[in-house]
């Protein structure tokens, strides 16, 4: 499976470095964030949450500041594993330390997410990405996403 950004930019990607994470190397968000650590920056210190995340994509971590590619290997089992059930977890893990005005709107979500309704964590790693390439509000940053 690719994404729709990677036929335009397959020209691109033979100057771009290329650093691969795989899916059946984790099953849960934290895994996720170990994995991407191993990965794109090893050895850095960071914070392993969604917004650090966004930041590591932005560059200033080592990674290279022309842009790369991410290739995702096993991106379907990934899909699978950071589903629902792991949706849930994060969710009533955020329950528990977010600010009190925010509690409604993680509990709208919780609810949904246990109903198999809204994006997973897949969805929210995939929606980060998105916004760092061709497209996306961020596209100076040059990152190109290989769903296989």
């Amino acid at each position: 499976m690719h994404n729709k950004h990677n036929q335009a930019g397959a020209l691109c990607s033979m100057n771009k470095l290329s650093y691969e994470i795989d899916g059946s190397r984790f099953s849960t968000l934290e895994g996720f964030f170990e994995e991407i650590s191993s990965v794109l920056i090893p050895g850095a210190d960071w914070g392993k949450n969604l917004d650090a995340f966004n930041d590591i994509l932005r560059g200033g971590f080592g990674t290279p500041e022309r842009g790369y590619v991410l290739k995702w290997k096993s991106s379907a089992l990934s899909r699978d594993r950071l589903g629902y059930p792991e949706t849930v977890r994060q969710l009533e893990r955020r329950l528990q330390y977010c600010h009190p005005s925010n509690r409604t709107y993680v509990s709208e979500d919780l609810a949904k997410a246990k109903n198999c309704i809204g994006p997973t964590v897949f969805d929210w790693l995939i929606e980060i990405i998105s916004v760092h390439y061709a497209g996306g509000e961020e596209s100076e940053d040059g990152i190109e996403l290989v769903l296989e």
